[in-house]
């Protein structure tokens, strides 16, 4: 069964961060690394229990995108209920643990 898939506005505002930090417009490279990121987020439609629970949150789950140094993680959460992923924080995998606190207290 297919997930609909929620970017939050914060995780928004990620991947506009992120988009001007590898400067996309004006490299292709960066550009096809960007779109590939954006598709492997959708990839979470069709299974999003295949991702591993995050060490802050065991509520919370992460998608490893791209390879070292380079990786980054997509922290997002599955609403079982509502059959939807939703998409929390994108954040670079070398930065210390997000804190969970702004996640908790919502339904799972």
């Amino acid at each position: 069964m297919e997930y609909l898939i929620n970017i939050t506005a914060r995780a928004e505002r990620d991947l506009e961060a992120l988009y001007e930090e590898i400067h996309a417009e004006d490299s292709e490279a960066a550009m096809r690394w960007y779109r590939g990121l954006r598709e492997v987020i959708l990839t979470l439609e069709m299974l999003p229990n295949r991702c591993p629970a995050t060490r802050e949150n065991p509520l919370l789950r992460h998608l490893l995108y791209g390879r070292k140094p380079h990786i980054y993680r997509v922290i997002y959460r599955i609403l079982e209920k509502q059959k939807q992923v939703e998409i929390l924080h994108i954040r670079h995998g070398a930065r210390r643990g997000f804190t969970a606190a702004g996640f908790e207290g919502q339904e799972p």
